[in-house]
């Protein structure tokens, strides 16, 4: 091999004299290589940029030059290759002094000479700053609008490391957040070893370490490598660049760190990657917040943080699908005489009293039972791998752990629970089932007295049965005209005048007698025959308001609900501008209830049915929202003119300060978008004021009045009861005051 002290390469020579001067002080590497893929001459840019003193270039192979190309940085060509035609691409590689260096590499090639040799002239300009800063914008620019649409934070956070790991190649990328028990919780790292990530999510930072971060960014290193040096060492990894991530109040909430597999140091680069990183690490991190907070409110209860009835509906689907033999048990928990301990102690009190005995409910139930708070007194746990015998064992166990006194506002309370157990499979093959089975062994035991269990019997429970009853007879009454449709006002806050009302669907069987509407609704959507009621609920309530203007009653607006599977059908906008143009009704006196189901079934035919229905002018209402689980950027997508907040919201309203933010919240989002904020389940005064100072735009409830036949919302309207439940409500205000 030639050396800076051998003589001159005879080819040299016989470059011309300006040529060469040329070569020489180009700014961009020039390296001339012979038909044999030696190097003939570089020049001082090629040199410095693999880092070679100078001379020490010519007389190696151009081989090896780019034999330490690494990731997806090869060249997209064959450098020793005998192509004539001009060849270009980039290759990320591995300098003498260990740095990695982008760079965009041309080769060109000529026959020269009377033997027509060849020779190929290879120039190399390195892009290594400017590349990856344009690398490190794209990635920005990826990671936004990932967050705007609804790919998972994790895959964002995946695919962030991952790209980071191509941009400094030999490297490990690891995205940590920092929980509220200021614990690191990894969120992506998918190269890390998993010995090294467990060490770092044993750490549990103190205020000290907070403080340091939140003075240096910096100090993370300190953080994720001083400490587990000899453990990174132990699993090659020998480097580590790492900054914290702050809010805008200076909020540590992660940190973003990376590690080099590589033993030498790799320079400034690495570090300048993570610091470019942090901004849109410290954005994905808080969208991962806020979703975890929506999740959190979506699918638990904030009283207790058990899962809400709606995430124990799909848990139980889950465990159901799952293979093998497969045996649970279900619990439906009921606290006895819970009504009295609320009415004597007062809502506040009750609160309390169901928080204690949750605590005690999930102090006994090991880390895979499934606990959810059902209804206002109501639990349910499941149990897996769980029999009849162990099943009423741990139903002892229950009772024994509520034995115990309760000190609620100074008085001492012992509370007994009514269990009813049902078992899967034995009680059923679905959920429906269980749950049923569930909750008539628990009415069972309340029956029997205080603190009993009941586990579910065939003969208890004919829930099937009756949901074949119920399907036929909902069936004839369909088309014997046995519904009826009853109206609850809706009142606008704004000037105390009424609003509109909605259509609401009763059953009054001949021999079966009054059907809950909960009950029929879920037979109809059974049985297939909910678009059915749907159909016929929008005839009959445009029937009624026209009928009432008649009567010179004028209801600005009446609002039926319809199912999902409605706005599949692309005949619906059809049906409904028929039904407008027959009754000559105006269509913005015509409101469609949809619920959140449409959004999370949201696909081009149901866009095109709503929109259609929309530009008949007719509104477009999102019933119960924030009870399953609402997109928002699907939410912007809808042409809706109104958004409801569910009643179980405002149950608590007056006492829980989540229930106030999630309604303050959704009453925001609503005027921002433009549209009206109508709040169901109001029966208190409390209640419509703190929804007046929220900026709730119209209410209804039973403070105002309950769902009333035709006739009888004729009368309300005539006698101005509206105007008497107001003033009863100022004058309660009064006497508050007073």
């Amino acid at each position: 091999m030639k050396t800076e002290n051998s003589k001159p390469l005879p080819t040299v020579a016989t470059i011309p004299d300006i040529s060469f001067e040329l070569l020489n002080q180009a700014k961009d590497g020039m390296v001339i290589i012979d038909d044999h893929n030696t190097i003939l001459y570089a020049n001082p840019a090629a040199e410095a940029l693999w880092g070679y003193d100078p001379g020490m270039l010519a007389g190696r192979p151009v081989s090896e030059l780019l034999a330490s190309s690494v990731g997806n940085g090869r060249l997209p060509f064959d450098v020793t290759a005998p192509a004539l035609e001009p060849v270009a691409g980039e290759v990320t590689f591995e300098n003498r002094d260990g740095d990695y260096i982008s760079a965009e590499v041309s080769l060109t090639t000529a026959r020269i000479g009377t033997d027509g040799r060849t020779y190929r002239l290879m120039m190399v300009r390195g892009i290594t700053g400017a590349g990856h800063r344009s690398r490190v914008m794209e990635l920005q620019n990826t990671v936004f609008r990932s967050l705007s649409s609804d790919i998972q934070i994790q895959d964002v956070a995946d695919m962030v490391c991952r790209e980071v790991e191509v941009l400094v190649p030999n490297s490990v990328a690891v995205l940590v957040l920092l929980d509220e028990q200021n614990r690191l919780r990894i969120l992506s790292g998918p190269g890390m070893p998993r010995r090294f990530a467990a060490a770092l999510e044993e750490m549990r930072l103190t205020e000290a370490d907070i403080a340091a971060l939140a003075n240096d960014l910096g100090e993370a290193t300190t953080i994720v490598w001083d400490s587990y040096r000899s453990v990174g060492i132990s699993l090659g990894l020998h480097h580590c660049w790492a900054s914290a991530i702050s809010t805008r109040n200076g909020r540590i909430t992660g940190i973003f760190a990376l590690y080099s597999r590589s033993e030498r140091n790799r320079g400034e680069w690495p570090a300048q990657i993570v610091s470019s990183c942090v901004p849109f690490c410290g954005v994905l991190i808080e969208q991962h917040e806020a979703r975890q907070h929506i999740s959190q409110l979506s699918n638990y209860d904030p009283l207790t943080g058990f899962l809400n009835r709606t995430a124990v509906h799909k848990v139980i689907r889950s465990l159901i699908g799952q293979p093998g033999d497969n045996h649970f048990a279900l619990y439906m928990i009921d606290i006895d005489r819970f009504r009295d301990i609320n009415d004597a102690l007062g809502h506040i009190n009750g609160d309390g009293f169901l928080k204690s005995v949750s605590e005690r409910l999930k102090g006994i139930s090991r880390s895979n039972y499934i606990l959810s708070r059902s209804g206002s007194n109501e639990f349910l746990i499941i149990v897996p791998n769980t029999r009849k015998e162990d099943a009423l064992k741990f139903a002892d166990r229950l009772h024994e752990c509520v034995k115990q006194p309760i000190e609620i506002g100074g008085n001492m309370i012992v509370p007994t629970l009514g269990i009813g157990i049902s078992l899967f499979p034995e009680n059923g093959p679905d959920g429906e089932s269980l749950l049923s089975y569930a909750e008539q062994a628990m009415r069972q035991a309340k029956r029997s007295g205080l603190g009993m269990t009941h586990l579910a019997r065939s003969e208890d429970n004919k829930a099937a049965q009756d949901r074949l009853l119920l399907g036929s007879a909902l069936r004839e009454s369909l088309a014997q005209g046995l519904l009826n449709l009853h109206y609850q006002p809706q009142i606008d806050v704004r000037n105390n005048t009424l609003y509109g009302v909605e259509a609401l669907s009763r059953w009054n069987h001949p021999t079966l007698g009054n059907i809950y509407p909960s009950r029929f609704i879920a037979v109809a959507e059974e049985t297939g025959q909910i678009e059915a009621i749907g159909t016929w609920s929008l005839e009959r309530a445009v029937q009624q308001i026209l009928e009432w203007d008649a009567h010179g009653i004028y209801v600005p607006t009446v609002a039926v609900n319809l199912s999902a599977g409605h706005f599949r059908n692309r005949n619906l906008p059809g049906f409904i501008a028929r039904l407008l143009s027959d009754s000559k009704l105006e269509p913005h006196r015509l409101t469609v209830e949809i619920t959140e189901s449409v959004m999370m079934t949201e696909n081009e035919d149901t866009n095109m049915v709503l929109q259609a229905i929309r530009n008949l002018g007719v509104a477009l209402s999102m019933d119960d929202f924030g009870t399953g689980y609402s997109s928002l950027s699907r939410l912007t997508r809808l042409p809706l003119t109104e958004i409801k907040i569910d009643r179980s919201f405002i149950m608590n309203l007056e006492h829980d300060a989540n229930a106030q933010a999630v309604t303050t919240a959704v009453i925001g989002i609503g005027g921002r978008l433009g549209m009206t904020v109508v709040t169901e389940g109001v029966e208190t005064v409390r209640q419509l004021d703190l929804l007046c100072q929220l900026g709730c735009d119209v209410v209804q409830g039973y403070l105002f009045a309950r769902p009333m036949t035709p006739q009888k919302l004729e009368e309300w309207i005539r006698e101005d009861r509206l105007q008497a439940v107001l003033q009863k409500a100022l004058e309660e205000r009064t006497a508050i005051g007073a």
